[in-house]
């Protein structure tokens, strides 16, 4: 018997907010939709590079910010030109914390989950 990856989870105040950020700064796309009285799941996709997908899930009556702890948890992406990124994500002031004795810095989404940008050398 054995596992694979198949998608993480963040939920968000705001879908559309939340769609355009991820596009924006990372450039990921929704693959799929589930749109549902209460909620709407929407799982975005790297184009196919892998099949790991973000799913965004958008409760709908919810007004109040998610309580994310002391976000000891994160998501993590590889950037193929890590220079061009880190220049776009400073034009986009969303960065949050740098590492550069490590050579990784982090983002974080409008709902203030943290995503760490890797060079394509950690990526193995």
């Amino acid at each position: 018997m054995g596992f694979y990856f198949n998608h993480f989870n963040f939920n968000v105040l705001d879908l559309e907010r939340s769609k355009k950020f991820y596009h924006d700064a990372l450039g990921l796309e929704p693959v799929s939709v589930n749109d549902q009285p209460d909620f709407t799941i929407c799982y975005l996709g790297d184009g196919g590079r892998t099949d790991f997908r973000l799913e965004l899930t958008w409760m709908k009556e919810r007004k109040q910010p998610y309580d994310l702890g002391e976000i000891e948890y994160h998501l993590a992406l590889v950037a193929d030109d890590f220079d061009a990124a880190h220049k776009k994500h400073e034009e986009m002031g969303c960065i949050c914390f740098e590492n550069p004795a490590m050579g990784i810095y982090f983002i974080e989404d409008p709902d203030g989950y943290w995503i760490e940008i890797l060079p394509p050398s950690h990526a193995k």
